[in-house]
């Protein structure tokens, strides 16, 4: 029984005993018995209006509740004739104004947070209270290979391959710090994780954003400028330094027969040496002073059959099968020939090599061209093994070679002319024994 129908009880039980009182006192004079009646009832009528008065502001406090349970800010409630009671009425309506102003400005800011999130190149993941993915945007759908199923999982759950190492690595990153972390294929990744307070309860956050063309750039224009101070200072040198060969070879004549020989010798030997240095310098001038792409539409099997004829006697020598795997049938692509011409020739002399030193009962090298979904795909496919356990992408940097008196300079310029023809790459072992170039030629490639 509520509050209200409590006192109204009371008061009709104290009014009934009042009346019976009343008959059983006065009932020997009707006169006065009528008028007690008569101000009992009155009594009784202003007892339940006050109740009434006075419980009203329970009725607001009901209706407030109501709407505060319905989240209906945006309602106002309504005036009473009472002036006490309109204080009261005006106090939940401002509070009422209140929130649905903050609940505006909650909306507002989430949405823009939202759009934020969307719209920003670096991966945001958010975890719940017991470290599962609670929210995540494109960027970390695309960046960690985590689709939508993700969400409700913990980090690691259900990887895509390629990307559990750094997955695993991401989960172990300690709180409030940030490290480079690198993948399989040698992306590095600037990353950290960070904390905010939800309800109370602490949370986590992770921020991840690839470094990999930022540090490729920096790195281009660092070996730019160290190419070309080393560049001018050989050349002039080599200059110089051949004139004065030349020149000595005048004094040959001014000694005996013998003496002549060695000094002729000497003198073509260090000739030799100069020679060499000039050309070793070129060829690494040959990848800073490489000429922008000309594309024209260009049949790229035709480009494959002229280096599978280049290469076949040499593979044959070398007791290595070379040829076309699959080749479907596609349309000429935009590329400079001359320029990918040069670079698919290195990939296939790298391959052939790699198969040469590796000396696998089965040696190949195969071609693919394949019509795919999102693009035409070149893959050169053999039979090597890629060097240890190094990263593939670590290959293409500067300088960096496993071969034995090696430049570093076969996939740097491979992976200029990729790079300037705008062609996604990926260098990598299939996991089958074999090692495999691909070149997305158009559409979406993974670089």
């Amino acid at each position: 029984m509520s509050l209200r129908w409590r006192l109204y009880t009371y008061l009709f039980a104290a009014h009934l005993l009042f009346v019976a009182l009343s008959v059983f006192l006065l009932r020997a004079t009707p006169l006065p018995m009528l008028a007690v009646e008569a101000l009992l009832l009155l009594s009784l009528a202003l007892g339940v209006r006050l109740v009434g008065r006075a419980l009203e502001p329970l009725g607001y406090t009901r209706h407030f509740h109501d709407l505060l349970q319905d989240q209906h800010y945006a309602a106002r409630l309504q005036a009473s004739g009472d002036g006490e009671l309109n204080e009261l009425v005006q106090l939940f309506n401002t509070m009422l104004g209140a929130l649905y102003q903050e609940r505006l400005q909650i909306g507002e800011q989430q949405g823009f947070l939202d759009r934020l999130l969307e719209a920003t190149p670096g991966a945001v993941v958010v975890f719940d209270f017991d470290g599962r993915i609670s929210l995540l945007n494109a960027s970390a759908q695309a960046l960690l290979g985590l689709g939508p199923e993700a969400k409700g999982r913990a980090l690691t759950a259900g990887a895509r391959q390629g990307r559990h190492a750094l997955l695993a690595q991401l989960d172990a990153l300690p709180l409030g710090d940030s490290q480079l972390l690198s993948d399989a294929d040698g992306r590095r990744y600037r990353s950290q994780r960070g904390r905010f307070y939800d309800r109370g309860f602490a949370r986590h956050f992770l921020l991840v954003e690839e470094l990999t063309q930022e540090l490729e750039s920096s790195e281009k224009a660092t070996y730019d400028k160290l190419i070309r101070v080393l560049a001018h200072e050989v050349n002039n040198t080599v200059a110089a330094t051949g004139s004065v060969l030349d020149s000595l070879l005048y004094y040959r004549g001014q000694l005996t027969e013998r003496d002549g020989d060695d000094f002729g010798t000497a003198i073509a030997a260090v000739k030799r040496r100069n020679t060499s240095l000039g050309e070793f310098i070129e060829r690494f001038t040959r990848v800073v002073k490489m000429p922008a792409p000309e594309p024209r539409p260009v049949a790229v099997r035709e480009i494959m059959d002229d280096i599978l004829y280049l290469y076949r006697e040499p593979c044959r020598s070398r007791g290595i099968t070379i040829g076309w795997r699959r080749c479907d049938a596609v349309p000429a692509i935009a590329l400079d020939r001359h320029l990918m011409e040069q670079a698919l020739l290195n990939v296939v002399k790298n391959a052939m090599e790699a198969v040469e030193q590796a000396g696998p009962a089965a040696a190949f090298i195969w071609f693919e061209l394949a019509a795919e979904a999102h693009g035409v795909r070149l893959s050169i496919i053999d039979s090597g093994n890629l060097p240890g356990d190094l990263p593939a992408r670590q290959l293409f940097m500067p300088f960096f070679t496993t071969k034995k008196g090696g430049q570093g300079i076969g996939l740097l310029f491979v992976r200029e002319v990729l790079t300037r023809h705008g062609f996604a790459y990926r260098l990598a072992a299939t996991g089958q024994g074999t090692t495999s170039f691909d070149i997305w030629l158009q559409g979406a490639g993974r670089v």
